[in-house]
């Protein structure tokens, strides 16, 4: 398995990324046990609301890649809160430990647990997983994966057994822009009027709303064929999401049609408008 302490890390080693998944796996478990009760809300400076399940996730995903791969620098939501760091790394990881607060909170389903990985302002390598819906998303080796893990399931502490689950997950693609119109996502939380205005230009047949980065998963998935975002986001919110649908066949780009980057410290690290898409 991951073995050792060690520096690299490899998108393209199944180790690797099964590590990885592993710690979104326990993420996810974690977060299903305040998902059940009632937790205070804080407000953080930026008027976005955190919880305990977001600050205890992040430390846990932190732990782990510190554990292993020691040398990678790692931006985090929760932790980025104190301040981004004077220099961003050619090679860095991106955290959002809950991704869909406002749907945690108000016990939607659509929250999201996001690991992504930055190489050269591109993401290459994601782990989504939405607890509430027992979906693990995953890329490795320029593929995306995904297979079904329940929070509560044992496998999560079985290294072995996780292993060889998630090795006989299955692959999956974006599919072929339908004839009879497009299903787009829209995120429930964050609607715009400039949203609603390019859905206008579009042959829609049907329109879901959902929170999270779980709406690019869908693309990825062929479960819908377009997501576009006329709001605020971070870095942190897009890219586990966006490397899976990369590997899937799909892109991401800004209105401009130039590819979404990652590493903008002079936006500081937010993202431009962009549309998600098979």
């Amino acid at each position: 398995m991951v073995g050792t302490s060690m520096s690299e890390f490899n998108p393209s080693n199944p180790d690797h990324i099964y590590f990885l998944c592993s710690l979104a796996l326990k993420v996810g478990k974690n977060a299903m046990v305040y998902f059940h009760q009632d937790i205070e809300v804080e407000t953080k400076d930026n008027n976005s609301p955190v919880t305990i399940a977001d600050r205890e996730g992040e430390e846990i995903i932190i732990q782990g890649i510190e554990s292993q791969f020691s040398k990678i620098q790692i931006i985090g939501e929760e932790s980025s809160e104190k301040g981004l760091p004077d220099k961003i790394d050619d090679k860095f990881f991106l955290l959002d430990p809950l991704d869909g607060t406002k749907e945690f909170i108000n016990k939607r389903t659509d929250f999201t647990v996001n690991i992504g990985f930055i190489d050269k302002t591109e993401p290459v390598c994601g782990i989504v997983y939405a607890p509430a819906l027992n979906r693990l998303f995953f890329s490795l080796d320029g593929r995306a994966y995904e297979t079904d893990i329940s929070p509560d399931d044992k496998i999560i502490n079985d290294e072995d057994a996780l292993h060889s689950k998630l090795a006989n997950a299955k692959e999956i693609r974006v599919r072929p822009t339908p004839e009879d119109g497009l299903v787009v996502v829209a995120s429930r939380s964050h609607r715009t009027a400039e949203t609603d205005e390019y859905l206008a230009t579009l042959s829609v047949k049907q329109l879901v709303s959902a929170g999270s980065s779980l709406k690019f998963c869908l693309i990825a998935k062929g479960e819908a064929d377009i997501y576009p975002r006329f709001g605020r986001t971070m870095e942190w919110d897009t890219a586990a999401a966006h490397a899976v649908l990369l590997a899937a066949g799909g892109s991401v780009v800004d209105l401009q049609e130039n590819p979404l980057g990652y590493g903008k410290m002079e936006r500081g690290l937010d993202n431009p408008f962009f549309i998600a898409r098979a």
